[in-house]
Order: structure tokens, then sequence, then C-alpha cells
């Protein structure tokens, strides 16, 4: 996994149409369920993957644009450098867009609470997650993030053809740590991604 950036969401408690029980909240990185800080992209102040690159970069945009984080959560996320075309049923590689610095500042520790896979359509921002999107959650064994467990569960749904038909693709899958929310439970601490 390598470090891919920092965005704040709301978090919100699964819609009654996600179908999945166990879910608790919906930690996606799309924004379709719960909803990024702002239409970040307008500000152009993101890195190669979309994303940025500290927590400090979007608290400058709020406090300069006159958005409130309040009630929001901090995610930290990595992704895994590959993705996934469900049509060639085959892995690529991919980097983050060369027009926009990349300088990810990786915090020193960092809780993971699960992996998501997220349609890349257009190559750019994230898109969307249909563990939750396409109320996948419930019949692939999500946890109560709205995430698969392990980065084994991702791949295999993936290879598996879980995910065919659910959005355009390519796919990719993305480690989720939330930050800053000492209503969030606490769990072991981990300092690196997979390689």
């Amino acid at each position: 996994m390598v470090p891919m950036g920092y965005l704040y969401k709301q978090v919100v408690a699964p819609p009654d149409w996600i179908r999945a029980p166990q879910v608790r909240a919906v930690f996606s990185v799309s924004g379709c369920v719960s909803p990024y800080f702002a239409d970040y992209i307008d500000f152009w102040k993101h890195n190669g993957y979309w994303l940025f690159d500290s927590p400090d970069i979007i608290e400058d945009i709020a406090a300069e644009a006159g958005i409130s984080l309040h009630g929001m959560q901090l995610f930290y996320y990595e992704v895994y450098p590959k993705q996934f075309s469900t049509a060639g049923k085959t892995w690529g590689r991919f980097a983050p867009e060369a027009s926009f610095t990349t300088a990810v500042r990786v915090p020193e520790d960092r809780c993971l609470r699960g992996f998501d896979v997220v349609s890349f359509s257009v190559g750019t921002s994230p898109e969307c997650s249909p563990l939750s999107c396409n109320s996948l959650a419930g019949s692939l064994g999500a946890n109560e993030y709205c995430l698969f467990p392990s980065f084994e569960a991702a791949r295999a749904a993936l290879e598996g053809g879980a995910f065919d038909g659910a959005e355009p693709g390519p796919y990719r899958i993305l480690a989720v740590y939330p930050r800053k929310n000492p209503q969030i439970p606490t769990c072991r601490k981990t300092t690196r991604g997979l390689s």
C-alpha cells in the first residue's frame, strides 16, 4: 500500500437500503453516503491522487472558505498500487497525476478500520464504493464500518466477480484509517500498510 492522502467527511449511519445489519457507520471512501467536507476539487489544492497531502491543507481551505469542519471525521488513506479491470479481469499499475505535487505526510501511527473497493472510471478522484453505494455490504461480509475486514477479502471479491456490473471500473483498493476522533474505539496501532 502507498500513501494516498487525507479527507474530512461526514460519517453517517447506514441508510435502510444498504441492508447490512452489522454496519454501524459508513466509512466508505465515496462521498455518496458519507459526504465530503466540500466540493473540494474546485479549490485545486489536492495532490496527484486527488486527495490532500496533509490535514493542514484541508483546514486552511475550510478556514479561508468559511466551511465548518465541526462534526466531520478526518481520514487518512493508502492505496494498493494496482487497479482492477472488471472487463478484462486484469490488474494494471497506475500512478498519481504528474501535474500535481504528491507528498503525503504519513501519520506516525494509524488505526486501520478496513479496506474499501472504489471505482475510478475517470482516473481522477474517488467515485463510488459499491459496498455502500450498491448495497453489497450485506452479501460481501463488510464489517461494522462498511469496509472489508482485510485486503485479501477485498481482492478476492474483485477477482471473483462480486463487483461486475456494479459501477464502471477500474477499481482500486484503499486502506481506511480514521484520525482524531475520541468517539471511535481504539484499536491496535498499525505503523505501516501492506506492501
